[in-house]
């Protein structure tokens, strides 16, 4: 295929993925599938149609973000769930403990369904309790009587006003929530099992990337591919970091009241979840000056949170990836 020939079959996709345990998820216009590797070696397929919103509110800018971020954190979590069952792990992990008759394992699956929603619901609530403690709570808490003391700044400056300090006390807390980011991600990175995941997260970019570049999916096509997307959930989160700092900036702060201070930050969340939602569309669509500034973090950040992936892997991103892609070709068309 010529230069020109691969310019006008290259394409820009709305599928996306998600890395799970041994396999991968992708979701198209209409179906959603799950390709993973089961400890035989054979790929478990599992496919549904997306559901079909009538929420006129998804497809506002701004504020379809928002919807699409939480639908995407419930698929996604669902997913990787399932994931653990159909690749056979938890089985293995059974047997070597100890042999169990069909009897008792269909006992403990009933035991453990019943379960997993309400240790879903507490993990859930857990996980948000820890972002705001350490994305939010624990910045302001370290400005306000370390850094602010330390360099002789007014860790409250005048009440209900904006001022140059409330700017760089908003500035100085983004940076210390990107640097704890950053850390936990270093810190994740280094376990034997997210390594895999990670490697299964580089499968899935180099198959899309494939898909937009023209090219049939074939494991070779897919593994000279880049494992860097700009359309990726890494990028969108530190889109939402930097997108937080800027918002935080007009912020004012109230004297002797942080946690009034906190609840505001809390409450431009879903502010800051739109802008950094329209700003990854903008750069999984077009590829220019501003587009590329936008991505580069993230795709810095990819560097911890994508692997290259073996050819095993591959075939589970390709197998997923080929079950969601429409008939009609142009329908997955941003």
């Amino acid at each position: 295929m010529s230069d020109k020939q691969a310019a006008c079959a290259a394409k820009k996709t709305s599928i996306g993925g998600q890395a799970l345990i041994e396999g991968v998820m992708m979701r198209g216009p209409y179906k959603t599938a799950m390709a993973v590797r089961h400890t035989s070696g054979e790929i478990r397929m599992d496919e549904w149609d997306n559901p079909k919103s009538k929420n006129v509110f998804t497809k506002v800018p701004f504020i379809r973000g928002i919807f699409n971020f939480i639908s995407s954190m419930v698929v996604g979590y669902k997913c990787l769930m399932k994931s653990a069952e159909m690749s056979g792990m938890e089985e293995l992990e059974d047997d070597e403990n100890k042999p169990m008759t069909e009897e008792e394992k269909e006992k403990q699956q009933k035991q453990l369904s019943k379960l997993m929603p309400i240790v879903s619901a507490i993990s859930a609530v857990l996980g948000v309790l820890l972002a705001i403690v350490l994305f939010t709570w624990l910045p302001t808490f370290l400005y306000d009587n370390a850094i602010a003391p330390l360099f002789g700044l007014n860790s409250a400056p005048t009440e209900g006003v904006v001022t140059l300090e409330s700017f760089l006390k908003a500035l100085i807390t983004g940076v210390m929530k990107i640097l704890i980011f950053l850390g936990y991600m270093i810190l994740v990175s280094q376990m034997k099992d997210i390594k895999r995941v990670f490697r299964y997260h580089g499968a899935e970019h180099k198959t899309i990337f494939c898909y937009e570049h023209g090219e049939e999916l074939t494991v070779e096509n897919v593994r000279k591919q880049s494992r860097f997307h700009p359309r990726c959930g890494t990028s969108f989160m530190i889109l939402m970091l930097f997108v937080g700092v800027a918002v935080s900036m007009f912020i004012p702060v109230m004297a002797d009241m942080r946690w009034l201070y906190v609840t505001i930050k809390i409450l431009t969340i879903p502010l800051v979840v739109g802008i950094g939602y329209e700003l990854l569309k903008l750069a999984g669509r077009y590829d220019n000056l501003f587009t590329r500034i936008i991505s580069a973090p993230g795709k810095w950040m990819q560097r911890i949170t994508t692997k290259e992936p073996d050819d095993s892997m591959i075939e589970c991103a390709i197998a997923a990836f080929a079950a969601v892609v429409p008939e009609d070709k142009t329908a997955d068309n941003w």
